[in-house]
């Protein structure tokens, strides 16, 4: 069983020493989503998905993302490029508890600053909000980073051949965990927000410089 409390590990500093900011993302992120997944190599498309997923099957994912009832993550450079995100996908059948099936994917430039971990565990705290009773990984058992961290989080994991399935039972939601929510999510819109002005900032002094190269190059083809 899996037990958090306090802050979850996502509001907490990863192995540099700083806070990962884990956004939830809307239909308007669908160019950054797109973006992110094609970025990912043909080894990292077949560990995410399970199958040699080409650009056209990535976009028709993409375009059958459902912002309304699942939620999705990301977290951000400074570029506000994604560098790391997770699907949190709600199974809701009448007459039976609750389920999530979870997926992630990070940049190859991004691992090893545990941020699947992080992704996985905002990803608890929204399904125990939820009330969802369970969260199933589907992973290629030589998925290893996956493995890890459902194998972490106390899962109880099957293996059959090249593929493994794991299954973590979540404890009720409570105060804590809607708590957390609400300020994990505050923290990650904040911190969107300053990278967002920062960007614009870059942008227009970018802008300014080029505009000055202009000036002195046409100053400099008129003296001649």
């Amino acid at each position: 069983m899996l037990r958090l409390t306090g802050l979850p590990q996502d509001f907490k500093a990863d192995t540099q020493g700083a806070l990962i900011p884990i956004c939830p993302l809307a239909p308007e992120h669908r160019s950054k989503i797109k973006r992110h997944l094609l970025s990912l190599s043909a080894h990292d498309r077949y560990l995410r998905f399970g199958y040699a997923a080409n650009d056209a099957h990535i976009e028709r994912y993409i375009d059958a993302l459902s912002f309304e009832r699942d939620e999705i993550y990301g977290i951000f450079n400074r570029h506000l490029q994604i560098v790391a995100m997770a699907h949190l996908a709600l199974m809701q059948t009448p007459g039976r508890p609750s389920s999530a099936e979870f997926g992630v994917s990070v940049l190859a430039y991004a691992r090893g600053r545990g941020y699947g971990a992080r992704l996985f565990e905002r990803a608890v705290i929204h399904a125990r909000n939820e009330k969802v009773s369970e969260i199933y990984i589907h992973a290629l058992s030589e998925n290893a980073p996956m493995i890890r961290i459902a194998r972490k989080s106390g899962a109880t994991l099957e293996r059959d051949g090249s593929e493994t399935d794991a299954y973590l039972r979540l404890p009720k939601r409570d105060l804590d965990s809607r708590v957390t929510e609400l300020v994990v999510d505050q923290y990650a819109k904040v911190n969107y927000s300053i990278k967002e002005d920062a960007k614009r900032f870059w942008d227009f002094l970018s802008k300014v410089q080029e505009i000055r190269q202009g000036v002195r190059t046409s100053r400099h083809q008129s003296a001649e």
